[in-house]
């Protein structure tokens, strides 16, 4: 389906099934969709969703489901009515969403011609390649995200690779789709690495045929990934990192160098700085400062945003990705921190100020502020701070608005906690680095 649509120069827009109905209505006037493609369990979301944008035209469902038209219908002519289009390198081919610092997601601009600069910023040394033909991959990331649509599928496609379809992860059915299957070549996230290092039922399966394990989406500690080394006695986990709108990969580690605390070095063509996060100025080899990118497989702005892409991109061409890091003498790159105030859990973004948005809404709240909270099995969990304003407030009662408006993985799981004021900077920012400090020590509140 997707090769069909771009190759009639249409655009696809993967979906999170997770999203509520006013998520959904948000990405597709975004996107000014005109078809939806679904399946049954999803049907009715989405059809709820259509009468509020009526420049949807129809909503098509693998199977049935009624008030859809079923897919197959689709391919019942000989494909004459199709338009003959000459498809660009500068087209737009894809609209994945990404989460800002501010507001809802956006959607960013893949072309064709980042798509295939970065497929082949992959391939372009054997040091580098890490997907062949004869390899068995196991597809568990979502396709609506990039780590899943460019990174394993296009790329495994692209490379002749099996892949293994999963459409989401239960820890047993996965383990024995690897030993089933025989797959060799793992992409993953660090919550699932860390299952893999540490739960006990991965030892009644047999998991000999993986061979390599990348990770990405989040940062991976070194000693999580010599946990998993020892236990599959695999030899190496490689690293990538990048965002949505770099294309994705920016970085990703060497097949002959195992660095595990690193995400990589560079892939071709593509240039890096580290500047101060303050004056903007220009550090040197193990200085860390937020990390600038500059390459052909950087997306090219954000749909009809302007102004977010004003303040990503600027005139010289660089992203700022907003994350602290900085590079070694040979090269490799390491993430430190987050400038940016995204909470990644479960290798999920999750926006404090979309959080805070809807805070803002319930009519018994004051202020608000959101911060991840260290987890271990998730990377962060959402915990909001709130200033409420009756005493007949519950910390369940916020839970549960929050829980009844957003997508599962934005649910309030690191609690609800009441104070007297948001700490704020004279500009009226938000000081999350206070309330950070006063999670990590509550003793001292």
């Amino acid at each position: 389906m997707l090769c069909g649509v771009v190759e009639m120069g249409g655009i696809v827009s993967g979906v999170n099934p997770l999203y509520t109905e006013d998520e959904l209505l948000h990405q597709m006037q975004t996107v000014d969709a005109r078809l939806i493609v679904t399946v049954p369990p999803f049907a009715e979301k989405c059809l709820n969703t259509m009468k509020r944008f009526a420049r949807v035209q129809d909503v098509y469902v693998f199977g049935e489901a009624e008030g859809c038209k079923p897919f197959k219908s689709l391919l019942a002519d000989d494909g004459s009515a199709c338009p003959d289009v000459k498809v660009s390198l500068e087209d737009t081919f894809a609209l994945p969403f990404s989460s800002g610092t501010t507001g809802l997601p956006k959607g960013v601009i893949i072309t064709n011609k980042t798509l295939v600069t970065n497929l082949r910023q992959l391939e372009s040394h054997p040091d580098l390649t890490d997907t062949h033909p004869g390899d068995t991959v196991l597809a568990l990331l979502p396709y609506f995200h990039c780590y899943g649509l460019i990174i394993i599928m296009l790329h495994g496609l692209r490379a002749g690779a099996r892949q293994v379809t999963m459409s989401r992860f239960e820890p047993e059915v996965f383990l024995k789709t690897i030993q089933d299957y025989k797959v060799n070549l793992l992409y993953l996230v660090p919550p699932i690495i860390l299952f893999l290092a540490k739960h006990p039922v991965v030892d009644k399966f047999d998991l000999s045929s993986v061979s390599l394990i990348f990770s990405g989406a989040a940062s991976l500690g070194g000693e999580l990934s010599a946990s998993v080394k020892t236990r599959l006695g695999i030899k190496i986990i490689k690293q990538a990192y990048g965002l949505t709108e770099s294309g994705p990969v920016l970085t990703l580690s060497p097949s002959s160098k195992d660095v595990p605390s690193s995400v990589g070095k560079l892939v071709p063509n593509t240039e890096a700085k580290v500047v101060d996060t303050v004056s903007g100025e220009l550090l040197g080899e193990g200085q860390d400062g937020e990390l600038l990118f500059r390459g052909p497989q950087i997306m090219p702005g954000y749909l009809n945003n302007p102004e977010a892409t004003a303040r990503t991109l600027d005139a010289d061409g660089f992203l700022h990705t907003g994350d602290i890091g900085h590079y070694d003498q040979d090269g490799f790159f390491y993430i430190v921190d987050r400038l940016k105030e995204l909470i990644k859990y479960k290798g999920y973004q999750v926006a404090p100020a979309e959080l805070e948005a809807l805070l803002f809404t319930h009519p018994s709240i004051m202020d608000a502020a959101v911060i991840g909270v260290p987890n271990e099995e998730a990377g962060e969990l959402p915990k909001a701070f709130i200033v409420p304003n009756n005493e007949e407030l519950t910390a369940d009662q916020v839970a549960e608005f929050v829980a009844d408006n957003v997508a599962p993985y934005k649910k309030l799981r690191g609690g609800v906690e009441f104070v007297k004021s948001i700490p704020k900077s004279a500009s009226g920012k938000i000081l999350r680095r206070v309330l950070r400090e006063k999670e990590a020590n509550p003793e001292q509140a």
